[in-house]
């Protein structure tokens, strides 16, 4: 094994190789326009009571949306959805312009279309890190759509899984 001595470029190399699942988290703003972004850091926290958390940096266009909202909604994105990571990764001007998103009557959350699943929260807490925070989130309802394979992220794109072992 190579020894990598400085720790920033360590995480960096050793997260690429390790492949995470791929979400859009999406809340309202405080105007109540749609606010959304890509993650790649959603995990379970806990399934009594249901909890899951991730993580964004306090500098990205969505934080500010973030820290005075109360719901968010957590989507699972599929092989179908590889536009839909990619254009909530860019401009976030544009993320909303397509009619590939609906309303949840419940909480007003924006929900795409073309997911495997969706998991409606409150936030229950925020921690904030350096520059970025944690976000942890009790669910509150889910939404579950056709399953196809996951949308994965590995070695900085994207990709779709192979055969179970």
């Amino acid at each position: 094994m190579e020894i990598i001595p400085n720790s920033t470029e360590a995480l960096k190399q050793a997260f690429r190789r390790h492949a995470s699942g791929v979400c859009v988290i999406t809340i309202n703003g405080v105007d109540g326009a749609p606010v959304g972004f890509t993650a790649t850091s959603v995990t379970s926290l806990g399934s009594d009571p249901a909890l899951a958390t991730f993580n964004v940096a306090r500098g990205a266009s969505s934080w500010p949306a973030l820290k005075s909202s109360e719901f968010v909604s957590i989507q699972m994105l599929n092989e179908s959805s590889l536009q839909l990571a990619q254009k909530m990764s860019q401009d976030h001007t544009k993320r909303f312009l397509d009619d590939d998103w609906f309303v949840h009557e419940k909480t007003g959350l924006p929900i795409f279309n073309n997911v495997n699943a969706v998991l409606i929260g409150r936030i229950i807490q925020r921690h904030e890190v350096a520059a970025n925070a944690v976000i942890v989130v009790e669910i509150i309802e889910g939404l579950l759509a056709e399953e196809l394979p996951s949308l994965l992220y590995h070695q900085r794109g994207y990709v779709i899984p192979g055969d179970r072992l």
